[in-house]
């Protein structure tokens, strides 16, 4: 199973359940979550005025964009991809050859 993060309205649905008073794990259930997922989102996401959907979503969205990212394709590789390519390699010539260098 592939996983997703939760959306502005599965937030929404835990702000307006915590609201009631409704247990995490009965919150987690009727969203399909585990109850891991549940607790570490309100843990990371309430703040001094308690758990709010929009709130968490911008903490969330915040998080996922500030995160390191893996960087494969560097000037120079696109330098020595442009080289093969002026020279008539074919794409699958490039990639062989790529590999190798790595």
């Amino acid at each position: 199973m592939r996983y997703k993060q939760l959306n502005l309205q599965e937030r929404h649905y835990i702000e307006l359940e915590r609201k009631k008073g409704t247990f995490q794990k009965d919150i987690a259930s009727a969203l399909g979550r585990s109850c891991s997922t549940l607790c570490r989102e309100l843990s990371r996401n309430t703040g001094q005025r308690g758990y709010r959907h929009i709130q968490a979503n911008n903490k969330a969205f915040t998080r996922h964009k500030d995160k390191p990212k893996a960087i494969k394709l560097t000037n120079d590789i696109k330098t020595v991809i442009s080289e093969y390519i002026e020279q008539d390699w074919s794409p699958e010539q490039v990639a062989g050859r790529l590999k190798r260098m790595m």
